[in-house]
């Protein structure tokens, strides 16, 4: 066990998914973290995990982290602020320059407050989805306001750095926008595609691949907490939205009318714009990097994953990334493989030597 940065006791407020992998998380390091949650179920199925201790009379943190809903967030923060004077205090809540705004207008003591955002999670919630290793190597966005000093802050970046994440520092402004782009849009945009599927013939959905799983993955997510994501973080959501439903309007237009001059090349135009848009998306430690990949066919049997990883290691090449396919039915699904592109040509024939099946 390495050596924690933070020194405790940390005060979890809120052990849903967020509050349990960040209190496991801390518990891993050795920090002594106290657990409090509304409801009683939580805060004991939490604790029973390891995710810390139940709170009680006399505690004092250095650190209190409020991982509730957004539309009590604000609430929960001037509390905190209130019954722990000496501790800072700060959320993980999905939108920040709403609640920010709302600690403004309360005349709350910012000086111990700092609102945080890690982009980490999971479809599932509650306290048994928790893990220790939600947050490695994934972005935590630090909403910076002038209100804290460095020194006193300091202590958020340790708990960042405890858990294993990248600290990312923006404006609540500029938080919002930014999740709104990658996370708030994204979730309406794969909401409304899996809504076409409620009424689409069975036939059709029996034919579902992995693009459609892909664009509706995300689209499981809990409605009650996206009703609040997207109410406090509604304007930059609806600036884009229009965008978009403006390239909607210009892609059907050319489809309607395929013979007018210039369709085509509309159309081909947004799509290769698409593919440059993707390319910008960070990979593997965060380098926009195109991996080649090769398709390889894995028979429906237990062990065979792990023979196939063990194979590609034992060639020499390191797995950049993976995505698996299986047709309900079908004996065999497809794995696709990403690789360095100076390396596919050679894992292409030692995994063949194997008596890997490569598709294509």
């Amino acid at each position: 066990m390495s050596e924690a940065r933070l020194t405790g006791p940390v005060r979890i407020v809120g052990v849903g998914l967020l509050g349990a992998s960040i209190g496991l998380g801390l518990r891993a390091k050795g920090v002594e973290v106290i657990l409090a949650d509304a409801s009683p179920t939580h805060l004991a199925i939490a604790a029973d995990y390891g995710a810390g201790r139940p709170a009680a009379p006399g505690d004092v943190p250095q650190l209190v982290v409020v991982c509730v809903p957004p539309d009590v967030t604000a609430d929960v923060v001037a509390s905190e602020l209130a019954a722990n004077p000496t501790a800072i205090v700060t959320d993980v809540a999905s939108v920040k320059l709403a609640i920010y705004d709302d600690l403004v207008a309360r005349g709350a003591d910012l000086s111990r407050y700092l609102g945080t955002h890690p982009m980490a999670g999971r479809e599932l919630g509650g306290p048994m989805s928790g893990r220790a290793d939600l947050f490695v190597g994934r972005p935590w966005v630090v909403a910076a306001h002038e209100g804290i000093s460095y020194r006193d802050a300091s202590v958020i970046d340790d708990l960042i750095l405890d858990l294993g994440a990248t600290l990312v520092e923006l404006t609540p402004e500029q938080h919002d926008r930014a999740v709104a782009l990658v996370s708030h849009v994204p979730q309406v945009v794969s909401t409304l595609m899996a809504r076409r599927l409620i009424d689409a013939p069975h036939a059709s959905v029996n034919l579902a691949g992995q693009g459609i799983r892909d664009v509706t993955r995300v689209a499981a997510s809990d409605p009650e907490l996206w009703v609040q994501i997207l109410g406090q973080n509604s304007a930059p959501v609806i600036e884009i939205l229009r965008g978009y439903r403006d390239d909607l309007d210009r892609f059907i237009d050319a489809l309607v009318d395929l013979e007018a001059p210039g369709a085509r090349r509309r159309i081909a135009e947004e799509l290769f714009g698409g593919n440059t848009g993707v390319e910008r998306l960070p990979g593997k430690h965060g380098v926009d990097r195109r991996y080649a990949s090769l398709i390889v066919m894995v028979d429906d049997r237990p062990g065979q994953l792990a023979r196939l990883f063990n194979d590609v290691g034992d060639a020499g090449v390191n797995l950049e990334d993976l995505r698996l396919e299986h047709s309900p039915g079908a004996q065999v699904g497809l794995a696709e493989i990403f690789v360095l592109p100076e390396v596919q040509e050679r894992l292409t024939d030692e995994l063949a030597a194997r008596g890997w099946r490569i598709a294509g």
